[in-house]
């Protein structure tokens, strides 16, 4: 097999994204069994016998572990595959190699590698009156099949909802780590924390190492997890006894952590994002890549620090913008919640941040909200993309003025012009200049993320401006040319790390800080592109994601 292919058929991604993701979501065809990707598996020839991985579940932080195991092992020298949901703006970012998501043509030719045994999968379900294979099925077959044809030495894998009757866990990990397990998607994995982590346990295989992050309801969760581990003779590497974060110090653009593993020590490792949260993903991570790294004892802190200083986690506490200071953040639970809030009240100073928010029908969206309150002056209601799933900004109106009182809610239904509220009411001027610790949150739903990246990139593909139902079942919009002098407004949003400032604590702060600007009533947070495209429209749409939303 070979990594490079071409296009034989010529098909754009577009189309490609639409055959897909018109498919079955997950939960609609999960009948507690892995029948169609032992299936697949079986006509592919087994290709994950060729890598070692990495199988990450849990409430929160998924995405982020995931990155950061990817991040060390490719550090390393070693070849790495990294599957990971849901996408913010583009499918291919769900499968990377060597840490770039598969260009168009590689994308379109996994698709097309295993699209005949995808039909022979859906007509011998049929037969047995099952349904055809999921879109989440068919994008893990195609991850499988690219890792094996790269070919990777581990690859590193998420995944997309719950644990053992997900599509990923027809995979054996080499190291299974479970995040913190709490409350969510409970339509589908029970409404108790213990149902919950029982069904994440089903990733810990015969032999394998699970590695057991730090839990919120530990009296609960553990013994199941344990119980897991010890039915499976699996090695148990737990957060706060075989491994644990000795201190953490706050650096601009991040942390700096001394962690302890099994095999030894890292002292002052560099890690490229905010919260103590973070620093346990680290952790995590770092014991999973000693699990797959091919190196006895402890391994090389350089190859450690070179990969965490520099991981990027879009939409997970990321700051996109300064002047003013915009922030985006994906999660949706409570968990995911505090840990943005103890991040941002960790690591800036803000004088005023409004939240723009935009939630999924299905999600605790009073108690998320409650979690944020004491941490936004002000919040801007709205909706997303995904017009079947979104909260109708009507209702979430009611929910956030019963937590925040009436004259801390505004309303504003499109994303664009919500974002575009928010930022024209802390684009005000203080004796330290315009901007200066004030701020705006996106959060609430990767998709609210997501929107919110492509509403905000300097340079703006014209289909991520389409609603989700628009790019599934309609052609792809060709992007047009850009003048030299559309960057112009892109630039009154400058793109920078957050900046220390010195406290009265040892604990540096950070605080957007903006060139002045003398007309901020007419100014636009857009680019000139963006805003033509999406003032007549809804807002830019992610496509259908996994339920993880």
């Amino acid at each position: 097999m070979s990594y490079e292919h071409p296009n034989q058929g010529k098909a754009t991604i577009r189309e490609v994204e639409r055959d897909i993701m018109s498919r079955p979501t997950e939960h609609n065809t999960t009948n507690l069994d892995l029948d169609r990707m032992t299936m697949m598996l079986d006509l592919l020839g087994h290709p994950e016998d060729s890598f070692r991985i990495i199988h990450i579940t849990g409430t929160n932080g998924k995405g982020s572990t995931a990155r950061m195991a990817e991040a060390i092992c490719r550090a390393y020298g070693m070849r790495t595959g990294l599957y990971t949901s849901p996408h913010l703006e583009r499918i291919n970012e769900r499968i990377a190699i060597d840490g770039q998501q598969l260009g168009d043509d590689d994308f379109i030719d996994a698709w097309e590698q295993i699209r005949d045994f995808v039909g022979l999968v859906d007509a011998a379900m049929a037969k047995q009156g099952k349904p055809k294979m999921s879109f989440f099925e068919v994008l893990t077959a195609m991850a499988i099949w690219k890792f094996a044809d790269a070919p990777v030495d581990v690859a590193v894998v998420e995944v997309g909802m719950g644990g053992s009757w997900d599509a990923t866990n027809v995979l054996d990990g080499d190291a299974a780590i479970i995040g913190p397990v709490d409350m969510d998607h409970m339509q589908w994995l029970g409404d108790t924390v213990e149902q919950i982590a029982t069904e994440k346990s089903g990733i810990i295989k015969p032999g394998c190492t699970a590695i057991i992050g730090a839990q919120p309801h530990a009296d609960k969760v553990m013994p199941i997890l344990e119980a897991a581990a010890a039915k499976n003779h699996a090695t148990l590497v737990r957060d706060g006894i075989e491994m644990e974060v000795v201190a953490r110090t706050l650096a601009v653009g991040g942390q700096v952590v001394t962690m302890r593993t099994p095999n030894g020590t890292y002292e002052d490792v560099p890690v490229a994002k905010f919260g103590e949260h973070q620093a346990h993903n680290a952790l995590a991570a770092l014991a999973a890549a000693e699990t797959v790294i091919p190196v006895n004892g402890v391994l090389d802190g350089d190859l450690v620090a070179e990969g965490l200083s520099g991981v990027k986690i879009p939409g997970r506490i990321e700051q996109i913008r300064t002047s003013p200071t915009i922030i985006l953040d994906g999660g949706h639970n409570l968990n995911a919640a505090e840990a943005l809030r103890r991040a941002i009240e960790e690591n800036y100073d803000f004088k005023q941040l409004v939240g723009v928010i935009a939630m999924m029908e299905d999600k605790q969206v009073e108690e998320y909200l409650g979690v944020l309150e004491p941490l936004l002056s002000h919040v801007v209601v709205t909706e997303n993309s995904w017009r079947e799933r979104v909260m109708p900004a009507e209702e979430l109106e009611k929910i956030a003025v019963d937590v925040f009182g009436r004259d801390r809610v505004t309303r504003v239904d499109e994303l664009p012009d919500a974002i575009q509220t928010a930022v024209d009411m802390v684009d005000v001027e203080d004796e330290l200049g315009v901007g200066y610790g004030h701020g705006v949150l996106v959060a609430g739903s990767f998709v609210t993320a997501g929107d919110a990246r492509a509403l905000l990139a300097e340079h703006v593909d014209p289909d991520l401006q389409r609603t989700k139902a628009e790019r599934v079942h309609q052609p792809a919009v060709e992007p047009e040319p850009r003048d030299a002098a559309d960057n112009g407004a892109a630039a009154q949003i400058e793109e920078a790390e957050p900046k220390a400032e010195s406290q009265q604590s040892e604990e540096p702060k950070v605080s957007g800080e903006s060139a002045g600007n003398d007309d901020a009533d007419s100014a636009s947070v857009f680019s000139p592109s963006s805003q033509s495209s999406i003032s007549s429209s809804s807002s830019p749409s992610s496509t259908p994601t996994s339920p993880e939303n």
